[in-house]
């Protein structure tokens, strides 16, 4: 640490700094997936920086604009294959993977001739969670830079399906009708029968109302339509959930959960053993915080949680960086 200090401080020096920055990529503290402590933090590294003359930021809670100091990972050593990925999830989210592979959801990845998918997609997230994207410029430069260790993935609900297996199910469910009709003239238990009379009844409606509810779409939007994007990065130790958007006149169809699964699994697939899902808030205790619907779907895959000790500043030009720091205080009040 010290010589990597030193290091960095005379490199600073000669390109004329004030002061340099850094995130450190150390764990300070690992928590349960509720943000509950599972061990010390590591308090001593802290104080390891601030002895060799690092500023330390603070312990803060919130999105970062560079970097994250909570990251919401799951470990995936124990698992051999996608079933018991699955059965590790929370019940609703392992009932949502199977909604979406019920719904006619795939994944694929997209060509660097579709990333105006990507970008479009990002584009109707960061309307309605209020936060700039990416230029579609950006995408295509992070395409070209990082080749296969960047995946640009889409998912896309094949209505053409949906629409033909609600038509089946509604064929069983008409036959199921009539069946209990006629057992109704001759049974001895007539209570019975008019209640699963009444649930093949009920079947039938929903069967078409989910059919109108497919050729309204396929109307306005095609057979096959993209609803969920994610920005994947490979590394040997580990994959980045970096970036991704939604469609959310398509949420029900639970595309982005069906993303999530898809990646994971071809984790196992080459031996990656750790799931990064990137950002969250750090705020667990409050139901109205803006992180809050993040952090339950990020939650719904049964991670943990590694705080990281954030921003370090190093002064370099201790005058520049003393009138700086005291312009940026003035500022603030």
């Amino acid at each position: 640490m010290t010589a990597l200090t030193e290091g960095l401080r005379e490199a600073a020096e000669r390109v004329h700094a004030i002061s340099l920055t850094c995130w450190p990529n150390q764990v300070y503290c690992v928590r349960d997936s509720q943000g509950k402590a599972m061990a010390e933090p590591n308090d001593e590294m802290v104080r390891e920086y601030e002895r060799l003359g690092w500023k330390h930021a603070g312990f803060t809670r919130g999105y970062d604009a560079l970097m994250n100091r909570w990251n919401y990972v799951k470990d995936l050593r124990e698992f051999s294959n996608a079933g018991e990925l699955l059965a590790s999830y929370a019940k609703n989210t392992r009932r949502n993977v199977k909604i979406a592979r019920n719904s006619g959801v795939e994944v694929r990845r997209l060509n660097r001739s579709e990333l105006n998918v990507f970008h479009d997609i990002c584009e109707l997230s960061s309307e309605r969670q209020h936060f700039a994207n990416r230029s579609l410029d950006y995408f295509e430069r992070v395409y070209d830079a990082f080749g296969d260790k960047a995946e640009f993935m889409v998912a896309e609900v094949h209505l053409d399906r949906y629409l033909q297996s609600w038509e089946e199910k509604l064929a069983k469910f008409s036959k199921d009708v009539e069946r209990l009709e006629r057992s109704l003239e001759h049974t001895k238990y007539p209570d019975d029968v008019r209640k699963k009379l009444d649930t093949a009844q009920k079947n039938v409606e929903s069967a078409r109302r989910r059919i109108e509810d497919a050729n309204e779409r396929i109307a306005r939007d095609g057979e096959v339509v993209p609803v969920a994007v994610g920005l994947f990065m490979w590394h040997e130790r580990e994959l980045v959930y970096f970036s991704s958007g939604s469609d959310d006149r398509y949420a029900k169809f639970y595309a982005p959960t069906a993303l999530q699964h898809e990646m994971m699994s071809r984790c196992l697939e080459r031996g990656v053993t750790r799931y990064n899902f990137y950002g969250i808030s750090g705020v667990f205790d409050d139901p109205e915080d803006d992180g809050r619907g993040v952090l339950e779907f990020k939650q719904g895959f049964n991670g943990y949680v590694e705080e990281l000790p954030g921003e370090f500043t190093l002064p370099v030009s201790k005058l520049r960086y003393g009138v700086s720091d005291l312009v940026h205080k003035l500022l603030r009040h």
